[in-house]
């Protein structure tokens, strides 16, 4: 079978992302070819079902991918990336993954014919649970945002900006988020400890509220807002406790400025 998509590293999201495709049905392993130095994340890939190679050499000659994805660490992004420049003719795309590098990274590595996309997941795409966010350049075409959206669809959700500017706020959103939703998690199970519980239930009652509440927020249709109303009985339990957590907007604040503490930081670090 023709080789439809390359897959330059192997790790934790790499692997999350290659199973989460070959699972779903989006593509046979046969049509992946892995680039893995490491020989037992190599192993793996190729338990899956797929070819693979220690480096890029390995790749069969006659091979044009129509997609290349480049899934590793963002300091070692350009001697990755070089490695692929013999698909730099326009017909292969080139998607990264690698935190906080920009499109102009890759198209001084690859030249000005090579399509490219950026994507920001999140930790959650390895349960097909992500959050996914692309820009893309302008060598790349309608059909191919739809093929690239539809292979990440099977980590989760998928959307787009225009303006990759904005790629560190989506960094420090969602690509951060999920530690900030793991430390509410600590701090809800103390709290519940010193409410009196034992930790293993004070502990199973912060993560399946949190699990609960997320998945009634994705799964209503409602605002997030109107959902929290609707929990809110006037003067009882619930509303006692946002009084502390909604006065003077505090967690709104708190958010605020963590986020921007994120945003700013992933702008240094893609300088």
């Amino acid at each position: 079978m023709t080789i439809r998509l390359v897959l330059a590293g192997c790790g934790n999201m790499g692997y999350a992302m290659l199973s989460g495709w070959l699972k779903s049905g989006k593509l046979p392993p046969a049509a992946v070819f892995v680039v893995e130095p490491n020989a037992d994340l190599r192993k793996r890939a190729e338990a899956l079902g797929c070819s693979a190679a220690s480096d890029a050499g390995g790749i069969p000659a006659d091979a044009v991918p129509a997609l290349a994805v480049i899934a590793v660490k963002p300091q070692v992004i350009r001697e990755v990336t070089a490695a692929y420049k013999r698909f730099n003719d326009g017909r292969t795309t080139f998607l990264s993954i690698a935190a906080g590098t920009p499109v102009a990274t890759f198209e001084s590595i690859l030249g000005d014919r090579a399509p490219i996309v950026r994507c920001m997941p999140n930790t959650p795409a390895a349960i097909g649970k992500g959050m996914m966010v692309v820009f893309s350049n302008r060598l790349v075409t309608i059909d191919t945002i739809r093929f690239v959206s539809d292979l990440l669809s099977a980590s989760g959700e998928v959307t787009d900006i225009e303006d990759e500017g904005l790629m560190d706020a989506v960094t420090a959103v969602s690509g951060s988020g999920p530690a900030y939703v793991f430390h509410f998690i600590e701090a809800l199970a103390v709290a519940a400890e010193t409410a009196g519980l034992p930790a293993k239930t004070a502990r199973l009652l912060a993560v399946q509220t949190v699990y609960g509440a997320a998945s009634l927020a994705a799964e209503s249709g409602e605002d997030a807002g109107v959902l929290r109303q609707q929990v809110t009985s006037p003067n009882g339990t619930t509303a006692a406790a946002l009084a502390v957590l909604m006065g003077e907007d505090r967690l709104i604040h708190l958010l605020t400025d963590a986020v921007e503490a994120a945003r700013l930081r992933s702008i240094e670090l893609g300088k």
